[in-house]
């Protein structure tokens, strides 16, 4: 399935300058990772692609098909950073709700909410109630609840903040896992521990995109002499510094 953005123009205040302006984007597939400053507009791409909030002027479509379309949103699932338990559910009771809203009968939610928390390698924590669980793990209970209805594209918005390494690597490695079926796009500051693993790298900066490709021409960026682990952090400072900004 494609998502593309076609020419978007957004803003937040009528006086100010679009956050996004004629802007055009197809996700490839696999993992994508969004790097780019605060403000460069990658919470304004994810919002779109999720039809959260609509385009001003231009189009956002899912193979042809319009956002905020009943397909287009059962195809496609946006997870926001903040994800807020709820003390009266247990995960498997949470992530069924979320597949309930999405339009699933009440059986078929249930029984799904099972499979998508084995997918997210929570099988032991369906019992448990959501206020309970560790940050990384509500995490990946928001990502059960966006698969939960059989969502093909996953928007992740800074996913991994506040984790600690091991939560990282957990999460990157069920990430990894659902790429075979599912085209996952995700925004990071954590770009030392995550761009080399991604398919695809996409930069931006002031709204536009200033790089897409994979991670393979992504790291081509790198600064002779760098040192090792740090590859991925010096390509992404090396393309904002020939933009004239700092990381």
């Amino acid at each position: 399935m494609t998502l593309e953005l076609t020419n978007c123009t957004y803003g937040y205040r009528r006086w100010k300058p679009p956050v996004l302006r004629d802007f055009s984007y197809t996700l490839p597939e696999g993992l994508t990772i969004l790097l780019g400053p605060n403000g460069a507009g990658k919470s304004t791409l994810l919002k779109l692609g999720a039809s959260v909030t609509r385009p001003q002027r231009g189009r956002v479509t899912l193979d042809g098909s319009p956002a905020g379309t009943a397909p287009y949103r059962r195809a496609v699932a946006w997870m926001p950073q903040d994800i807020t338990p709820m003390p009266t559910l247990t995960a498997r009771e949470y992530v069924a709700y979320i597949g309930w809203l999405k339009g699933m009968n009440r059986t078929d939610a249930w029984k799904q909410a099972r499979k998508a928390l084995v997918r997210v390698n929570l099988a032991d924590q369906v019992d448990s109630r959501t206020n309970r669980l560790s940050g990384g793990q509500l995490r990946r209970v928001g990502v059960a609840g966006a698969l939960v209805h059989g969502a093909r594209i996953l928007l992740l918005d800074e996913p991994t903040a506040g984790m600690d390494p091991y939560q990282r690597r957990v999460f990157r490695d069920i990430l990894r896992g659902l790429t075979e079926d599912v085209r996952v796009l995700l925004s990071t500051h954590d770009v030392a521990d995550l761009a080399e693993e991604a398919d695809h790298v996409t930069v931006m900066h002031g709204g536009g995109v200033i790089h897409h490709g994979n991670t393979g021409t992504f790291l081509r960026h790198t600064p002779p002499g760098t040192l090792e682990g740090r590859a991925a952090e010096a390509a992404y400072t090396e393309l904002l510094r020939s933009r004239g900004v700092a990381a």
